[in-house]
């Protein structure tokens, strides 16, 4: 996608703080890093998001994953790490071009665990829930 400016960093056409790549995803910093070492970890092919990535491309891109999160964790001497997706605007994806977050993460960081992220408790059961996904 010639306007997608994740498909031009992964062409290096548009700069970044690369600190990994492969042959089929590129791991760069975010710009407005949450913590120190933020980094993406994107497919190289586009996909807008996660539900549009080719089959064949998640293995590669969660591989690349894992690796990225045991460098920045071990390299920044973090104590973990939460890494997400945020899938669609209602998530917060601002660039419709599938990546997964890594936020190294340090005792008394001030951040909250990935549950945090929303408070919208369900008002049906587990069970109706579960009749409305699987029938």
């Amino acid at each position: 996608m010639e306007d997608c400016i994740f498909c031009k960093i992964a062409a290096k056409e548009s700069p970044a703080y690369v600190v990994y790549e492969d042959e089929h995803t590129i791991a760069f910093f975010d710009i407005t890093m949450s913590a120190p070492g933020h980094t993406m970890v994107i497919p190289k092919v586009h996909a807008p998001n996660f539900l549009e990535l080719p089959d064949a491309e998640v293995a590669p891109l969660f591989a690349a994953v894992k690796k990225v999160v045991e460098l920045v964790v071990r390299k920044l001497g973090a104590d973990g790490a939460t890494v997400g997706i945020n899938q669609g605007r209602a998530s917060g994806q601002y660039v419709d071009h599938l990546h997964v977050h890594i936020i190294p993460r340090w005792k008394g960081d001030g951040g909250s665990a990935v549950q945090s992220v929303v408070n919208n408790k369900p008002k049906e059961s587990l069970e109706e829930i579960k009749k409305k996904i699987v029938g």
